[in-house]
């Protein structure tokens, strides 16, 4: 088996990161590059979920504060329209004594 390093299609950088210029549907010399490559996505891709996750945890007390907000809005939107619902209620009340 080939080592990446020894590969035609991996670059070392000056400071020691790897740039690899493979893609597993057209350039794969041997199988086990296939299982490597997945290696690489799946730890990109939780890497990225990580950050996710980061940026969830920054947004949370910002987000409680916009539904506390949100919420004491609709509170007064509620209280303000509470004259209209009172008057249906006396009015349905005069048509049952009727």
């Amino acid at each position: 088996m080939i080592q990446c390093k020894d590969c035609e299609f991996c670059e070392m950088g000056p400071n020691g990161k790897r740039t690899f210029k493979c893609d597993p549907f057209s350039n794969i010399k041997e199988p086990e590059c296939i299982a490597k490559w997945q290696l690489m996505r799946l730890d990109m891709l939780a890497a990225s979920y990580q950050a996710m996750l980061s940026w969830y945890g920054k947004l949370a007390p910002i987000q409680d504060k916009l539904f506390r907000y949100m919420q004491r809005e609709i509170d007064d939107i509620d209280e303000s329209e509470q004259w209209k619902i009172e008057a249906d209620d006396e009015e349905t009340d005069e048509e049952k004594d009727v």
